[in-house]
């Protein structure tokens, strides 16, 4: 009796002591070269589904998967230009540009970065400057797929002070690569409203608007370049558009309040 409780007794502390070792690591076989790359892996995953969380104005989340990208390696540059344009749309300019600035520290040749750098220092306008060199750093990395979204931002920033000719011809350069690039296109008939050329405008956007996908943008513009023609029935159809389609959209916002004159 007593040989088979001591056995037993063993058994169970065999058995605990088991239970209390703790599993192998799955990375210990890894050679470096595949940790590294595990590493990368982890940190380019989060980062996308940031930047499908920021797309989707879920700021918060994106916020944290950006943050699980930098805990995974903290000189990933993707990761610190998401939060720079997260900060950016919730106008924490602080860390926006604290965030943009370590990306390009960390990655001073990539154009995605450049780009959406000069978009934030575009806002302010003693830095446009700045920003269209961003832009045009962007525009001289050969491997760039997008340069005349480049162009087309250059464009539009340099037409906050009203320099039309050096807007159109970023904007048309930005054509010359892809033309009917959307955004290229309403830049310029944004010109013809900002240049009082309202019937041109008015043309223009109404063809624009038959041609493309509406967006807060066009419906916005469309809004303004009527009110200037003094078309009451006009803007109230592309007003409730706006408001039925981007209710949430900044745009939508400045008409209920009212906000219907020149930018």
């Amino acid at each position: 009796m007593f040989k088979r409780l001591t056995a037993l007794l063993i058994s169970l502390s065999l058995a605990w002591l088991t239970g209390c070792v703790s599993p192998p690591d799955p990375e210990s076989n890894l050679t470096p070269e595949e940790k590294r790359k595990r590493v990368q892996d982890r940190a380019k995953i989060h980062t996308e589904l940031a930047g499908q969380y920021y797309s989707r104005g879920q700021y918060r989340v994106a916020i944290e998967e950006a943050e699980i990208a930098l805990r995974a390696n903290n000189n990933y540059a993707p990761a610190y230009n998401v939060l720079g344009l997260i900060y950016m749309d919730l106008r924490e300019d602080g860390r926006a540009q604290v965030n943009f600035e370590r990306a390009i520290r960390i990655a001073p040749n990539d154009a995605d970065v450049h780009n959406n750098y000069g978009w934030f220092l575009c806002r302010n306008p003693a830095q446009i400057d700045l920003a269209i060199d961003h832009f045009m750093q962007a525009i001289k990395d050969p491997f760039y797929e997008i340069p005349e979204k480049s162009y087309t931002n250059a464009g539009l920033c340099v037409l906050k002070r009203n320099d039309f000719e050096q807007a159109k011809a970023y904007l048309q350069k930005a054509l010359v690569i892809h033309p009917d690039y959307p955004l290229a296109v309403l830049g310029l008939i944004q010109i013809d409203y900002l240049s009082r050329n309202l019937r041109v405008a008015q043309t223009n956007i109404t063809r624009y608007i038959q041609s493309y996908p509406l967006s807060a943008d066009s419906l916005w513009l469309a809004i303004r370049i009527e009110h200037a023609l003094g078309n009451d029935q006009a803007v109230a159809s592309y007003g409730a558009q706006l408001q039925r389609r981007f209710p949430d959209s900044n745009e939508a916002r400045s008409l209920r309040e009212g906000k219907l004159r020149d930018e």
